[in-house]
């Protein structure tokens, strides 16, 4: 049975005045060392050139999330920019996208420190975008709403609780809150001028391991793995060895953000998780060449999310949040519930 418990306790005015020196340091770090990179990207070839003077830029995006003392901020900047951020630029090192030093300043810079990707959909006659995503806020209260009753319960009931369930409430809040946050980003950008892809299509729907990885999960990391990894080892090996060496160093990544979250040596738990997707998405796709029909896609779905819920229970999430992690992602976010109910009181003039 899994375990998920702790003793240990979330720091407060000290770690808040840290918090708010990195609210400002971070993000002006960030927009200075991508400014940095489209004046190399736009004046240098791609090439070795080009990557060492990228040097800088890329030893700063790994060091600049060590300034935020929040586990869940840092862990969330690990992502954006020691993971998606790195990568991102080494593809533009060598030429590649998603990156590119011709597009506008603004737009080069939102597109490369967050984990979003300008939409490839050409002007309409009048030199205009002609459809731009709204925020749907119906959507984003809804899941704003159940990541809220996730935490209330797991903050009051989780002690109590069987491990695998407490897994189920932890990848609820885990998807809440990345829906939540990328369409906030998308709107920001869109009133900015800029189109931006979706980064999630409902997962739950899923009819295939290669369609939730694909097509439906986490697309922005799809997108930097599929030119970075799977297309040159595909050329070299195959398409298998790229389909799992894609998965690999997904997972090595995600160890690399799990230790930025919780200074533990990596334990290979998440490694083992990818590398056995990988190999079941290889093997999906061997089946699906022989064979004429699969399942009832109402079938299909329910075995798709099923085992990926049941691999991640097993290997993820303990390796993400055991060992008292869970006790300090909850503490952040209590605390942050609590200012926000706070500004709320302030707001309608009840102090008391």
């Amino acid at each position: 049975m899994l375990s998920f418990s702790s003793t240990r306790s979330l720091p407060s005015s000290y770690t808040r005045a840290i918090m708010h020196h990195a609210v400002v340091s971070v993000p002006v770090a960030v927009a200075a060392a991508m400014l940095y990179a489209r004046l190399v990207a736009a004046h240098l070839a791609p090439g070795i050139g080009r990557l060492l003077a990228f040097t800088p830029v890329l030893a700063l995006l790994l060091v600049l999330p060590f300034a935020i003392p929040l586990y869940g901020a840092r862990g969330t900047a690990a992502f954006f920019l020691v993971w998606l951020g790195e990568f991102k630029l080494l593809l533009l090192a060598s030429g590649r996208g998603p990156l590119d030093p011709s597009v506008p300043t603004v737009a080069f810079v939102f597109s490369a420190a967050l984990p979003v990707k300008l939409t490839q959909e050409p002007p309409s006659d009048d030199g205009v975008v002609a459809k731009r995503a709204s925020l749907p806020i119906v959507s984003l209260a809804i899941k704003l709403a159940v990541m809220a009753v996730a935490i209330f319960y797991l903050l009051r009931e989780k002690n109590e609780m069987n491990g695998y369930m407490a897994c189920t409430f932890y990848a609820v809040v885990m998807y809440c809150f990345l829906d939540f946050l990328l369409p906030c980003v998308a709107a920001v950008a869109g009133a900015l001028g800029m189109e931006l892809e979706p980064q999630f299509d409902r997962p739950y729907l899923s009819s295939s391991l290669q369609d939730f990885w694909g097509r439906r999960w986490n697309l922005m990391a799809s997108a930097v793995l599929r030119p970075a990894v799977y297309h040159p080892v595909k050329a070299r090996l195959g398409a298998p060895a790229g389909v799992f060496g894609t998965f690999l160093v997904s997972g090595l990544m995600h160890e690399v953000i799990a230790y930025y979250i919780s200074f533990r040596a990596p334990t290979g738990q998440v490694t083992a998780f990818f590398a056995l997707h990988g190999f079941c998405v290889c093997a999906e796709r061997w089946c699906a060449r022989r064979c004429r029909r699969g399942p009832p896609r109402a079938v299909a779905t329910v075995l798709v999310v099923g085992f990926v819920a049941v691999t991640a229970f097993s290997l993820f999430f303990p390796a993400i949040f055991g060992d008292g992690v869970d006790d300090i992602f909850l503490a952040e976010f209590g605390a942050l519930g609590s200012s926000f109910v706070f500004c709320g009181q302030r707001l309608l003039g009840h102090d008391h």
